[in-house]
């Protein structure tokens, strides 16, 4: 389940990180008042649960209300990436004199939580740790022992040293949020320092679907599915997206996990996570490869299957049946049951399968990497 930035902001909140002042409004009228009410610039935030925002438009400047209302006005009943923006998070302006990153994930290989902290913040942190990776320190949290002061001032060597003792502080907190909300990710990007202390800019929090019954969720709610999600969950299919070019398609939740690390290591930016399941017939690979489609921003496909109970026979003929009448490089990958008739298969319409995972990620990679350079 992932949050709205404003329910974000308020669990933060309730945790006591500090936050902007602001509200949610779901009418221009709406957000005329709060921008009046806060008297000072303010930053209309569409409210959709999709990484980019910025980038894509979603996220505005107002320095008088009623130029807030007209921004409410483009905005809400507008798409961000395929999603509808039904509400606007109106919050008070700031100028911070540096922007960090901090954020918390499950890191499944590892078996326990990451601390992420980077004193570049306001960017995506994947973008940091490609181009700056000194820039990025990373933590792991042993679950029953928790963090510790000694591993956070590890994780805070980067920051200035005058600022580590408010940054432990803040990350004590969102540590409580990560544990109390049995979340997947929690994230603040940016996390903005204004004359010593921070304010939580923005807030990115997953939380489990399988989480145990609580008060802390009784106000919770996936407000906003993203559509493609949505069609995958009814497909029976476990679909997320990101914002790289690379679609993967996979068979198993671990194995598509690997495989969206292959590809980073390689260079390349997945586009998305897309696990069809154990047992998947030719019409499931075919509905997958669409949703992938669908997206927009894949500019090769990798397809990555280990088949077990799945067999590559189906595998292959739902390949062919999604790619009739569309051009898009495929990278494929069948190993398993029935692969012989599924490699035959697919050579009969040219389709020439790579042996190993890594191979398979570096040519998506290549690929993907011409097909910008020919833009």
């Amino acid at each position: 389940m992932r949050l709205l930035e404003w329910q974000g902001r308020e669990v933060l909140a309730k945790a006591g990180i500090p936050v902007p002042d602001g509200e949610v409004a779901a009418h221009p009228k709406e957000v005329e008042r709060i921008a009046a009410r806060l008297g000072r610039p303010v930053v209309v935030k569409a409210q959709v649960p999709v990484g980019g925002r910025g980038k894509a438009g979603g996220i505005r400047l107002a320095k008088t209300p009623k130029e807030a209302e007209e921004v409410a006005r483009a905005l809400l009943g507008s798409t961000i990436k395929g999603i509808r923006v039904e509400k606007l998070l109106v919050v008070e302006a700031m100028e911070p004199r540096a922007e960090h990153y901090l954020g918390i994930l499950l890191d499944r290989s590892a078996r326990m939580p990451l601390f992420l902290y980077s004193p570049q913040g306001g960017v995506e942190i994947e973008e940091v740790a490609r181009q700056n990776p000194e820039l990025v320190s990373r933590v792991h949290i042993p679950p029953l022992e928790g963090p510790a002061s000694f591993r956070l001032r590890k994780l805070f060597a980067l920051a200035p040293k005058g600022l580590q003792p408010t940054l432990l502080d803040v990350a004590k907190k969102l540590w409580s949020v990560f544990v109390a909300y049995e979340a997947h990710l929690v994230e603040i990007n940016p996390l903005a320092e204004l004359d010593g202390r921070f304010v939580a800019l923005d807030a990115k929090i997953i939380v489990d679907d399988d989480h145990s019954p609580g008060p802390q969720f009784a106000e919770l709610g996936e407000e906003v599915a993203d559509p493609l999600e949505a069609a995958a969950r009814k497909a029976g299919m476990s679909y997320v997206r990101l914002d790289g070019n690379i679609g993967i398609l996979g068979n198993g939740a671990g194995l598509v996990m690997a495989t969206l690390d292959l590809v980073a290591q390689a260079g390349g930016r997945p586009a998305n996570f897309l696990d069809i399941g154990g047992g998947a017939r030719a019409e499931r690979v075919k509905t997958g490869i669409d949703l992938i489609l669908r997206d927009g921003r894949a500019k090769v496909l990798f397809v990555n299957v280990f088949g077990g109970i799945t067999r590559c026979d189906e595998v292959a003929r739902g390949v062919l049946e999604a790619l009739q009448n569309r051009e898009i490089p495929v990278v494929i990958r069948l190993v398993g049951t029935n692969e012989e008739e599924g490699r035959r298969i697919l050579a009969s319409a040219g389709f020439i399968p790579v042996r190993t995972m890594e191979e398979g990620a570096a040519k998506a990679v290549a690929i993907a990497k011409e097909a910008e350079c020919a833009r």
